[in-house]
């Protein structure tokens, strides 16, 4: 079985909307067949991808994030921001980006923050005479911080499998998530100057915000234990994810809305998602044997070698390929392929694991926010059942932002690796 036959059966598994892990583990066990090889040593190959002590934090992140959802985190943080910016000319557009900036230190997934505060933002902005594409487009392009601020899963999948630090990744990504909501915030600052019909503003009241700010103060402490506890060495990242479900269950208890009904809807939750990631993961690992046998990363370096040696036009490049692969598909099953094919070609171009992480993952959320098929545009979509092309002109204007601060991550690599350095993490 030639490497091109193998990789158009993938493509056309694809097509047909076959799932990714069988789209990638049919192909690959024609080829172990086709070469002489034992289905054992195929089926050992999917259990070794999986057995890693980092991945147990996979599920345990995700947890997090669907037990946040369903005791009503993101409306503790709606509130706080509310009542923090109430004389701010177009405040509720920015009590949308302050609570997406919370919510994207608990759930490390965009599809998750998406799906949560598009519940509870999105009516209240239609309710103040927002338009419906640029408060959608807004929840949605804010949700992306959640992919890119740790605790990120998709970070933690790239540092496993890439073989670096995960507290240096998720240490490298605090900025450019930063950057993010800088841009965002550039944006509604320019959008409510040209539309003053909604630059409204409340008095402020300080017994609201007060009440509201002891109601933070619970979710709010997690991510000062994780990244703290994680930066400061005192547990690693997989025990700090363990840690951080046992206190999203405590905060439950305290604040009365954890039930058994509560607890088995996320725990189901958790485990659809952590099983579709992990063997997800299991099959690159096997797809990683096929592409290492027909030595694909050699070849692919010698041939962007000879292309060019500027590690920047490297990099430019690659940034259109992961948006259009982000457009088709999830975060995980990309990182999972190329990854091991990228880690050999950036020591060739002299590029630091770290920066290429935060880009790899940037790129592929901004592909999941991009017309026509985009991952997270569909769940705000479903959410609020209003016509798709509202929500495409919506988003447009919005990527402009995170291209720029794509394009600052991609030409400045100091931008990611110092904070990691100065926390001797590199």
């Amino acid at each position: 079985m030639d490497l091109w036959l193998y990789l158009l059966l993938l493509v056309v598994l694809l097509l047909l909307r076959v799932p990714v892990a069988f789209a990638m583990i049919a192909p690959s066990m024609l080829y172990f067949y086709s070469h002489g090889l034992s289905s054992g040593y195929a089926i050992s190959s999917i259990v070794n991808g999986i057995n890693s002590f980092p991945l147990l934090a996979v599920p345990l992140f995700i947890f997090v994030g669907t037990i946040a959802n369903h005791l009503g985190i993101a409306t503790r943080l709606y509130d706080f921001a509310k009542a923090l910016l109430p004389r701010l000319p177009g405040n509720l557009a920015y009590v949308n980006l302050g609570t997406a900036i919370g919510f994207s230190w608990i759930s490390g997934s965009a599809l998750a923050d998406a799906a949560s505060t598009s519940k509870v933002q999105i009516p209240q902005m239609l309710k103040a005479g927002y338009p419906y594409g640029f408060s959608a487009g807004l929840t949605a392009s804010g949700s992306l911080m959640s992919t890119v601020m740790p605790p990120s899963i998709p970070a933690v999948l790239f540092a496993a499998t890439a073989s670096i630090s995960t507290g240096a990744l998720f240490a490298g990504s605090i900025l450019p998530a930063m950057l993010m909501a800088v841009g965002l915030a550039v944006y509604i600052f320019v959008w409510v100057r040209l539309h003053p019909e909604v630059a409204t503003s409340r008095r402020f009241d300080g017994r609201m915000l007060g009440k509201a700010s002891v109601r933070v103060i619970g979710p709010m402490l997690l991510p000062v234990i994780i990244l703290g506890g994680i930066f400061s060495g005192w547990f690693t990242p997989t025990e700090s994810a363990g840690i951080a479900a046992a206190y999203m269950l405590l905060l439950g208890l305290i604040y009365r809305t954890l039930t058994l009904k509560v607890f088995w809807r996320a725990a189901k939750e958790t485990v659809v998602i952590s099983g579709g990631i992990l063997l997800i993961l299991g099959a690159s690992n096997l797809m990683g044997q096929v592409l290492a046998r027909e030595q694909v990363s050699r070849n692919l370096g010698e041939w962007l070698s000879a292309l060019t040696d500027n590690p920047i036009v490297f990099l430019l490049l690659l940034n259109v390929l992961l948006i259009l692969l982000g457009i088709f598909l999830e975060a995980p099953p990309v990182i999972l392929v190329l990854v091991p094919i990228l880690m050999p070609i950036i020591g060739q171009f002299g590029i630091d694991p770290v920066q290429l992480g935060v880009i790899m993952i940037l790129n592929l959320m901004i592909g999941s926010l991009t017309p026509p098929v985009g991952a997270v545009l569909f769940v705000v979509g479903s959410i609020t059942r209003r016509p798709m092309g509202e929500l495409f002109r919506g988003i447009l204007p919005f990527l402009i932002p995170l291209g720029i601060v794509l394009l600052l991550l991609t030409v400045f690599e100091p931008i990611v690796t110092i904070v990691p350095t100065l926390l001797g993490l590199m």
